[in-house]
């Protein structure tokens, strides 16, 4: 049996490391060990996840919590390393490019143990963004490099990478997402909330540039203020996003559009029904930006890069400037077209990258 250790720390996480889980249950040959490292840790949207996307519960939570970068990728390094020593594995798995994945990595090749990368390769070549230092970081060391796009292959040849250790396998969140696409349409969450199909937007902002700089998020409520008067806007909201503006005059004007409608963060699969239906996603996120792209659904990512470049080659993706006229002029764009947006599913997004990972793991390298 190959042992291994799969790691998740943060939301994102749970829906790439689901389908992996999967396949190296139903291939026989994995003893697994699966490891939360309580990077992100609510527990109502952990009980949402885990139990919506069927992941086993963790075998381990390392309950590290939040801090600095420092604090944080200190922490789940200590609390890692003896549970490695402990199960002995020949493998650890990280996934993305959270601080769990840096650091859960380091003690891996520290201790001897190879390190697989699942989703590695993506550049942004934005080194202000910490994700961009994780992932640089992380592919490295990394002994086997799981490919989501064409880009990562470019990126780790360019780096020095030898060929030997990259494999183009395809994505894992569109595996979640094609598995949990029928129990999403299930989904009440647009009764709930009197929403017509093509008739909302959906917001989701959590990168500091965005929601912690003020004046950038000044350009884009005031183009939420502009697009609200076509559209209901829906904002599931992240709490610390909701308490920078609170009693601030942003946090005012944000109250004061009828069309816009602050939520709660919700579960996987009420989310899913919103993006699905939607007819437009404004975003900052990695993943929504791949989401989107197998969906058909336009997106603007209010970026000013993306380390996904296969969802504006290929998908209905665009990145949009963090500036009000920018934003309007995308949208009323994607407006002209009565938000018919043409793209294509890229390689190997067929929901069994996950299968992939396994056979080649069982194989060996």
């Amino acid at each position: 049996m190959i042992k291994i250790i799969c790691v998740c720390g943060a939301r994102p996480n749970f829906m790439k490391i689901a389908p992996i889980m999967r396949a190296f249950n139903e291939s026989g040959e994995f003893e697994t060990l699966l490891v939360h490292t309580g990077q992100h840790y609510d527990k109502k949207m952990s009980h949402l996840f885990f139990d919506e996307l069927n992941i086993p519960k963790p075998d381990i939570n390392l309950e590290v919590g939040s801090g600095s970068h420092a604090v944080q990728t200190a922490e789940v390094m200590k609390r890692f390393e003896p549970v490695v020593q402990d199960f002995d594995p020949n493998y650890v798995l990280v996934v993305g490019d959270v601080n769990s994945t840096i650091a859960c990595g380091l003690v891996a090749v520290k201790l001897g143990v190879k390190l697989v990368h699942v989703e590695a390769g993506l550049r942004s070549f934005d080194k202000g963004m910490p994700e961009e230092i994780n992932r640089v970081l992380t592919d490295r060391i990394s002994d086997l490099l799981f490919i989501t796009e064409q880009s990562g292959i470019d990126n780790l040849k360019n780096e020095g990478v030898e060929d030997s250790r990259v494999h183009f396998v395809g994505n894992v969140m569109i595996d979640t997402l094609i598995a949990n696409r029928e129990k999403a349409a299930a989904s009440d969450i647009l009764e709930k909330m009197e929403l017509t199909e093509k008739g909302y937007a959906v917001i989701t902002l959590h990168r500091p540039s965005n929601v912690d700089d003020m004046e950038n998020f000044n350009e884009i409520i005031t183009a939420f203020e502009e697009i609200e008067k076509d559209m209901k806007l829906v904002f599931p909201i992240h709490p610390r996003t909701r308490n920078n503006i609170k009693g601030t005059e942003l946090g005012k004007r944000v109250e004061a559009m009828k069309n816009l409608i602050l939520l709660d963060p919700v579960g996987y699969l009420d989310f899913l029904c919103l993006t699905s239906n939607a007819a437009l996603v404004m975003t900052d996120s990695g993943g929504i930006q791949e989401e989107t792209t197998i969906l058909g659904v336009p997106c603007m990512t209010l970026r000013e890069n993306t380390e996904r470049p296969v969802t504006i080659t290929e998908g209905t993706n665009r990145l949009v400037h963090i500036d009000t006229d920018d934003i309007l002029r995308n949208y009323n764009e994607i407006k002209e077209v009565n938000f018919d947006v043409s793209g294509k599913i890229p390689k190997f997004w067929d929901g069994k990258a996950a299968e992939r990972i396994a056979k080649v793991l069982a194989v060996g390298d």
